[in-house]
């Protein structure tokens, strides 16, 4: 099989047509509405734009308040290529949207950027951490984030969004609609960006990006009293700390479960984690995340981590669909991500370096398919289905950790 033609990244960007714009009067304006959704400006005054809006990201609730938040301005914003296949590429071009693989070095990307900060005098918008987070807690930031703004030199905007995601974590896709509120504040100006260093633009947008979702929902008593409201969690919280087990943890309505050790928790209506017998080892969801990244950390400190699984392969070389590579096989080492496979006929092998993949995308059970993986080339994703249970968090963590560990080496 000949490979199909990749995406075209060098495509100049459009401003978003009228489309834009009913969407945010039928669909983004009344969900905020019935969430009772507030916003706080700080340091705003005077700015209309272009600037660069960096956005947390937890849930697709986000792009409803970026779009409230710059209410009335045109503005572009980057998607991922998954984005353009749910939503068909010539859609997401006419709304403005830039197309981009995760993780990848793309220098029309910065380009294109640009161009719809000078030349269409748009705002544009950035999800820095390129994935939604994981334990409603502040995810990998990369540092191109802070080359990127060097380059542009205008005014950079933080839009802090909190409850966005409570109300539909990623491994429990039921939407709670509950309370979101957030805050939009510039962290530098158009004149401090001539002069700071990208070391202290890395550390602006650091200090800034800090947020805890399940703290602010115990803090401002959010209650979320869906029956479901833990299934799913064993896929974030995928190793008991009672008996050390992993990948036994499972969960059903709002309990989380050992299969190994039978120890159980619930968690309450604000979050909180609770042991049914015995010590609750972690009531914080985010403490149980921290210190399974811990023990992922310790491993590869110690040269024992090592991951091996039969995968099934698909790749996105475009918008227009995924293609089955068949069986492949993942590896990930202390060297860096292996992915072998047949590749449009032929026998393929790709490898990411420790020091060249700085994290990696995962997706929970994607659209009803499986757990996945992303890695991706330049030309192309591979999505890689895992047979194993519940370890794709663990390898979103070491691969950040084994990056952090190759560069300090």
């Amino acid at each position: 099989m000949k490979k199909p033609k990749s995406f075209d990244f060098s495509k100049k960007p459009v401003n978003p047509c009228f489309l834009m714009t009913v969407a945010k009067w039928i669909i983004s304006f009344p969900d905020l509405r019935k969430r009772k959704f507030k916003l706080e400006k700080i340091n705003m005054d005077g700015l209309e734009g272009p600037y660069l809006l960096l956005v947390t990201h937890s849930s697709m609730v986000d792009f409803n308040v970026m779009l409230k938040a710059t209410h009335p301005h045109k503005v572009n914003n980057v998607m991922t290529l998954e984005g353009f296949n749910t939503y068909t590429e010539p859609l997401m071009r006419s709304l403005g949207v830039l197309g981009t693989r995760k993780y990848i070095n793309d220098i029309h990307l910065v380009r294109n950027i640009k161009y719809c900060i000078d030349k269409l005098g748009n705002t544009f918008v950035l999800f820095p951490e390129a994935r939604y987070s994981l334990d409603g807690c502040t995810s990998y930031i990369p540092s191109s984030t802070a080359k990127l703004i060097k380059v542009l030199k205008v005014p950079v905007v933080v839009l802090k969004i909190q409850g966005n995601f409570i109300t539909c974590p990623q491994w429990n896709k039921i939407n709670k609609k509950t309370h979101v509120e957030a805050q939009m504040e510039q962290i530098i100006t158009a004149e401090e960006c001539k002069d700071i260093t990208v070391d202290e633009i890395a550390a602006r947008i650091r200090e800034h990006f800090q947020y805890d979702d399940y703290k602010w929902q115990l803090e401002n008593k959010v209650k979320i009293d869906h029956p479901r409201r833990a299934e799913g969690l064993h896929a974030l919280l995928y190793k008991c700390p009672h008996c050390k087990a992993e990948s036994q943890m499972d969960s059903k309505g709002t309990k989380l479960f050992c299969n190994a050790c039978g120890k159980t928790w619930e968690m309450d209506e604000y979050g909180q984690m609770h042991a049914l017998e015995g010590k609750t080892e972690f009531s914080h969801i985010p403490d149980w995340s921290n210190w399974e990244r811990a023990c992922v950390r310790k491993e590869i400190e110690e040269g024992t981590y090592y991951f091996e699984d039969k995968v099934r392969v698909e790749t996105l070389p475009g918008s227009f669909k995924f293609y089955k590579q068949g069986e492949g096989t993942l590896i990930q080492t202390l060297e860096g991500t292996t992915v072998k496979c047949n590749y449009y006929g032929e026998e393929y092998t790709l490898f990411r370096s420790a020091k060249s993949l700085e994290s990696m995308h995962i997706e929970y059970d994607y659209l009803g398919r499986g757990d996945c993986v992303d890695i991706s080339i330049p030309d192309d994703s591979f999505w890689c289905y895992v047979s194993k249970k519940d370890c794709i968090t663990k390898i979103s963590f070491a691969t950040e950790e084994i990056h952090k560990f190759a560069v300090r080496k």
